[in-house]
């Protein structure tokens, strides 16, 4: 199971500033940006292998499940 932010929206972020530094914004003065969408990814093949069982309940809450 892995819970954390979306590479998708840090990828955005990332887009985002390069942008304003190409326009002329000095890199220090750019704020800190922290993901604020975060995703859910369950490993059911790695759960099976350790014999652990993942409730439906949050399979069904993942944003991915990998079988």
């Amino acid at each position: 199971m892995s819970y954390g932010g979306s590479i998708v929206a840090a990828s955005h972020q990332v887009g985002i500033s390069a942008g304003r530094i190409l326009n002329g914004e000095k890199p220090a003065d750019l704020p800190v940006m922290q993901s604020t969408k975060v995703t859910l990814t369950i490993n059911l093949k790695t759960a099976k292998a350790l014999g652990l069982e993942v409730p439906i309940t949050l399979q069904a809450g993942a944003d991915e499940v990998i079988e």
